[in-house]
């Protein structure tokens, strides 16, 4: 009866949220909900047939999930996934509650969810996984995470309540990843690249993970390919990325309209752009092959995949393209500038944020590499909370073209479709919260869907 009466209310929560045009429901029902019965996610997940997945890392875990969530569906299997980003226990709990029957009982086999680095540990306590992934480990969010060594503990506490039968599906080119995974009761499935014809001579200046978390030591990087996602070893031969069990290798980038990569043989051909898409879509793939799905089956599903809301989401202005892609910490910007370097991008608008959400210190511009953007940009359009902070990094950066800051969303990015040439691609970057607003603005002007329905 307590079960019930949780997920009615959640379940109406959410429908008034959505009515009275507050919010999509994607976070609010699973409080109240919680709020009526603690134990309402535990009960739901084990209502499904099939089990769960979760994602977690700092950067991929929205674009994984989705891919995860693709290959399950076309089983054909009923999936409940928090496809809007809400990824603490609340979100995940809104999604369930939403997906289930007014008798409070969870119509689906599999689930789905994208979860916070930070809520991992309640969240495979609740839910019980089948698989667990974790994508990578960037400095993210320190005012509110900690340093790296901080969340690795908490993933690797997440990772020791997992159930016997369960899979822990890692990226072994992450250092921190990897320091996680060897210290399991059980063997993880590593996964990674393995590609040297387009990994980087050596480790931005941004990197976070540079030492052996054994004993102290500069880690040697052989190959880098995302940040400090690479081929490395500790020269003391304490420490080296895992033995891979799934790699990622042949990697072809067509600009930021499609990848092909080669793992277990087989070629995955996806409409996904950028290095760092490789990497999800490769570890979307072990997770599947840990859940004993077929390659080739994957491969035909992974070729229609389409990106989550915000992440390389693409809407049409006056002949012209724009291009919206999510960047919230030095790492993410910095291949995200670098993918648009190879599209040959020249107009720019670039959003920064300081809410709760995005991380209250935004000192971490100062890491993002916004020098190439000097003589190859046409416009670069900073706004908002923090666009006064954006423009003095990009004059320090030398962009001449960068344009007074401008605040107010709306008419930033008016700013650059006027400054965008009929015919040209235009490229929005913005952080969490700023990726969030400025799409609401253009759901209401009537230029994409409200996020909670694509």
């Amino acid at each position: 009866m307590r079960r019930a009466l949780a997920v009615l209310a959640g379940k109406t929560t959410g429908a008034l949220s959505r009515a009275t045009g507050r919010g999509g429901g994607t976070t609010f029902p699973g409080d109240v909900a919680r709020a009526i019965d603690r134990g309402v996610l535990r009960k739901l997940a084990a209502d499904l047939t099939g089990g769960a997945v979760l994602v977690t890392g700092t950067n991929g875990k929205t674009t994984t999930s989705r891919l995860v969530a693709a290959l399950l569906e076309g089983l054909p299997a009923r999936v409940v996934a928090n496809r809007s980003g809400a990824n603490l226990i609340y979100g995940a709990t809104a999604a369930a509650v939403a997906r289930a029957g007014l008798d409070g009982r969870l119509r689906a086999d599999w689930a789905v969810f994208e979860i916070d680095e930070a809520t991992l540990p309640v969240a495979v306590e609740e839910i019980q996984p089948r698989a667990v992934l974790v994508g990578n480990l960037f400095r993210d969010q320190l005012d509110r995470y900690g340093e790296l060594e901080l969340l690795a503990q908490t993933i690797q506490r997440a990772l020791a309540l997992l159930p016997e039968r369960s899979h822990a599906v890692l990226n072994a080119d992450d250092p921190r990843v990897g320091e996680i995974g060897l210290s399991l009761r059980r063997p993880p499935i590593w996964y990674g690249l393995d590609d040297p014809a387009i990994s980087l001579p050596e480790l931005p200046h941004a990197a976070d993970a540079r030492t052996c978390p054994r004993c102290g030591s500069s880690l040697r990087f052989r190959h880098v390919y995302v940040g400090h996602d690479g081929a490395y070893e500790c020269p003391q031969g304490d420490f080296a990325r895992p033995a891979l069990d799934l790699a990622g290798g042949d990697i072809r980038l067509d600009g930021l309209d499609r990848l092909e990569v080669t793992a277990a043989d087989t070629r995955l051909n996806v409409p996904l752009g950028g290095l760092y898409n490789v990497y999800n879509v490769v570890g979307a793939f072990a997770v599947g092959g840990a859940l004993g799905l077929q390659p080739e089956y994957m491969a035909e599903r992974l070729r229609s995949a389409a990106a989550a809301f915000g992440r390389q989401e693409r809407f049409e202005r006056d002949g012209r393209r724009f291009t919206m892609m999510l960047a919230k910490n030095p790492t993410g910007f910095n291949e995200i500038l670098r993918e648009s370097e190879r599209a040959e991008g020249r107009h720019f608008l670039i959003g920064l944020n300081d809410r709760i959400a995005d991380g209250r210190d935004v000192s971490w511009i100062w890491d993002v590499d916004f020098e190439p953007l000097a003589g190859r940009a046409a416009v670069v359009v900073p706004t908002g909370r923090r666009a006064h902070d954006l423009a003095v990094r990009l004059k320090y950066a030398g962009v001449d073209a960068a344009a007074p800051p401008e605040p107010a969303l709306d008419v930033a990015i008016d700013r650059l479709i006027e400054s965008t040439p009929a015919g040209a691609d235009g490229f929005v970057l913005c952080t969490y919260t700023a990726m969030l607003e400025l799409r609401a603005l253009l759901v209401r002007r009537g230029w994409l869907r409200p996020y909670w329905a694509t």
